[in-house]
């Protein structure tokens, strides 16, 4: 009997309507913003559609899989939001070309909803906010789906100089997925690599000194360090109002733009701001692939490094500039009179990250939170966990130091402004007469080592924009075997757009970008 009612029950599930399967989500690998806003446009897919598909992606590549390490958290709002932006848009109220996007915040930058704010710390695990960051505000203002927080070099690598980049005690260590055994560099680690492994479309990272460029050259994306005082700081994890800036992160130059006309502007909050709102422009309207005719472009000859795979890439970067009716300007003494800017820089770095760093711990909610550098110190010496593979030396230098007001302070700041900008790029430009320079944004990707620092020895643009406040884009340029190398370009103080145009031209004809293999062990 008990066969015959299994086999009527079978009968009467045959006869019962079948349940609907949701659709498989789409592919989304690859794909850049503009790309995937077109496809809305047509009304090809949804923002509802694209972020599950995202989520789906951080759960398999990230999550599991090879356990890239780039995401720290997703919010549980961003379905339900990307689902908001779908019912404006079919009610006709698009907000522009980030609406319905999903975008990724390096977790330094603060954002309202249950997500702490952590800079890869222990020590503000809890810190839970409730505040959107200024570029965050004008990121939802522009429709786009805020997705989580990304991985990131603790304290944007500023705390010890026997780090392991991308390493931080909340996230653990950043993978690049181009190499899985490789280092992601830092200090927006995360950022780049969720990037490159479309675990979403755009993401926000932060500098001082390399930690957009860097990370972007070695994960093989674009990143975009704007001029400081073009985007607002407020409500981001600070090292130094000298140097920090926050910047877009992403697979073409065009969504560079797009991120740029977000959240470029003057913010109250942050005095460095006050020219942005008369200094900024429309960044995707700049873009041509005729930006680099009739420019005379700077080559930082010296700053290559001395590996001869890497000198054939920008060679060959070179040679597709003049294609486009650039002129090429040899210039093989970037470096003279420049002795002094790495001490006085790094005099600067850690007297703002002392008075800096108090500064924002005293606006957090926490009453019982750490409100210095001295607390942090005291935090992780109590924290085996946070001290387990390097130690805090630059905290500890960092907490000897003066005020804002001590002559040792004051004399570097002036000396590093003077020799970065300029006796330094703005000589360089006046000398070669040229409108931008070029140079290696990075060399291949080193072995991770936890415990043993990092093995960086390659070129590197960044440091003279960094400290003179200057715009510096990276773009691909191609790969030593699996690893890639990006080219930077680098311009005067407010040229955003001009350094924008330039690297979209050089984009548009060479088109180096490739996508991660996710492989181990590859040869360097």
């Amino acid at each position: 009997m008990q066969k015959i009612s299994l086999l009527a029950a079978a009968a009467l599930l045959d006869l019962a309507p079948a349940q609907a399967m949701p659709p498989p989500l789409p592919p989304v690998e690859g794909k850049d913003a503009a790309t995937l806003q077109a496809e809305m446009v047509r009304d090809e897919i949804s923002s509802d559609v694209i972020t599950s598909a995202y989520l789906e992606r951080i759960r398999t590549l990230d999550d599991a899989g090879p356990q890239l390490h780039a995401v720290i958290a997703t919010f549980p709002a961003a379905t339900s939001d990307a689902h908001r932006t779908d019912l404006e848009r079919r009610a006709g109220r698009p907000r522009g070309p980030l609406h319905g996007i999903p975008v990724l915040l390096k977790d330094n930058i603060e954002a309202a909803g249950p997500l702490p704010t952590t800079a890869g710390s222990l020590a503000l695990k809890e810190n839970v906010t409730n505040r959107d960051a200024s570029i965050v505000a004008r990121l939802r203002d522009a429709g786009a789906v805020i997705l989580g927080k990304t991985n990131l070099s603790e304290w944007a690598n500023i705390r010890s100089n026997h780090s392991t980049s991308g390493w931080s005690a909340i996230g653990g260590l950043t993978k690049n997925p181009h190499a899985l055994d490789r280092n992601a560099c830092g200090s927006s680690s995360g950022s780049a690599a969720a990037v490159a492994a479309s675990l979403a479309p755009l993401a926000i990272g932060t500098e001082t000194d390399g930690s957009i460029t860097c990370p972007a050259g070695l994960n093989g994306i674009v990143g975009f360090k704007p001029s400081v005082g073009l985007v607002s700081r407020t409500h981001i994890v600070p090292i130094s109002h000298s140097q920090d800036t926050a910047g877009p992160m992403t697979l073409s130059v065009h969504d560079a733009a797009a991120v740029m006309n977000v959240i470029a502007g003057s913010d109250p909050a942050d005095p460095a701001t006050a020219e942005a709102d008369a200094r900024k422009a429309d960044y995707v309207a700049a873009l041509s692939p005729d930006a680099l005719r009739g420019k005379r472009i700077g080559v930082l000859r010296d700053r290559i490094g001395d590996r001869a795979d890497i000198a054939a890439l920008f060679d060959a970067a070179l040679k597709q500039m003049e294609t486009l009716d650039a002129t090429i300007v040899e210039i093989a003494d970037s470096r003279t009179g420049l002795a002094e800017l790495e001490d006085a820089e790094f005099e600067v770095l850690l007297t703002e990250l002392k008075a800096d760093m108090a500064a924002y711990l005293t606006t957090l909610p926490a009453p019982d939170g750490p409100k210095t550098l001295a607390d942090l110190i005291a935090f992780n010496r109590a924290n085996p966990a946070e001290l387990e593979w390097f130690d805090q030396s630059l905290f500890e230098l960092a907490e000897s130091k003066g005020g804002l007001d001590s002559p040792a302070y004051i004399a570097a700041r002036d000396t590093a402004a003077r020799l970065a900008g300029p006796e330094g790029i703005d000589r360089l430009r006046a000398v070669h007469r040229v409108d931008l320079l070029v140079g290696v944004t990075n060399g291949p990707a080193w072995v991770s080592t936890l415990g043993k620092g990092d093995d960086y020895s390659g070129p590197s643009a960044s440091q003279l924009p960094a400290v003179a406040g200057y715009p510096h884009l990276t773009v691909p340029m191609g790969a030593v075997g699996d690893l890639p190398v990006g080219l930077s370009i680098i311009g005067p103080k407010w040229a955003d757009a001009d350094v924008l145009a330039a690297g979209y031209a050089y984009e548009q004809a060479s088109r180096k970008r490739v996508a991660p293999a996710f492989r181990v062990g590859v040869e360097p």
